[in-house]
């Protein structure tokens, strides 16, 4: 999931070394497990898109992928 999410993003910002991704270590009580995106702040902007729409595809792209493998995951941009 994560070189997904990496993709996906690389694609949208101008520094593309800034972007990780990182895991968080145990899943949430309901068995989430929560994927943090780290981007440099000139580019938070085209990440999150005019009212969420671009971070709402992406989160909506994740968690498809993570449904084939029937795991649950979230998106939080930080």
């Amino acid at each position: 999931m994560q070189e997904l999410i990496v993709a996906i993003v690389k694609g949208l910002v101008d520094n593309k070394d800034a972007v990780s991704v990182t895991m968080d270590e145990q899943p949430r009580e309901d068995g989430t497990f929560v994927y943090h995106l780290h981007v440099a702040p000139e580019d938070m902007g085209r990440v999150i898109g005019k009212q969420g729409r671009i971070a709402k595809a992406i989160r909506t792209i994740v968690r498809s992928a993570a449904g084939k493998v029937e795991q649950k995951v979230a998106v939080e941009i930080d």
